[in-house]
């Protein structure tokens, strides 16, 4: 599967996610969509995430995106990890890495010492056409969030 690129349109997904949701990315079509990935459910960086974008979710409604954290782990976890943080959106899991291949997200790393195989915490905007508009790869949490809202009134202004 060929990673999709700035201003391409991204191929079509389903996906598992929490509260028995399964997100399409067709029905999505006619909304902005923004997918962050992120390496594991309930660590320090992970979870500091996850709260910077549940603070500014109301942002984002209002706005008119939607949006969602990917990971590979369970859904399971992810429901644990969404009630113990508030979350207001949806977890997706991807244990066999079908998005995370679709937008290039694993990599190899070292954890605690080890090589391992994981996600590189990254995020993606889609505008309401399915095109990929904006991405960050390799990114530090602190002040993402707030940069990706920016990017996406960037993106509102532009289209009017």
């Amino acid at each position: 599967m060929e990673r999709t690129g700035i201003g391409q349109t991204v191929a079509p997904f389903t996906a598992a996610a929490t509260g028995g949701e399964t997100v399409d990315s067709a029905a999505l079509r006619g909304r902005w969509l923004l997918l962050y990935f992120y390496p594991k459910d309930a660590t320090p960086g992970c979870t500091s995430e996850g709260r910077d974008f549940r603070e500014l979710h109301p942002e984002f409604l209002a706005a008119g995106a939607v949006l969602y954290g990917v990971s590979r782990d369970s859904l399971a976890s992810h429901e644990k990890f969404r009630a113990k943080e508030g979350f207001p959106f949806a977890l997706i899991s991807d244990p066999d890495e079908t998005l995370c291949r679709l937008f290039d997200v694993i990599r190899p790393k070292k954890l605690y010492g080890k090589d391992v195989i994981g996600i590189e915490r990254s995020s993606f905007l889609i505008d309401p056409d399915g095109v990929l508009r904006r991405e960050w790869r390799k990114l530090r949490v602190e002040g993402h969030a707030r940069a990706v809202l920016a990017a996406l009134r960037e993106e509102l202004a532009a289209t009017g």
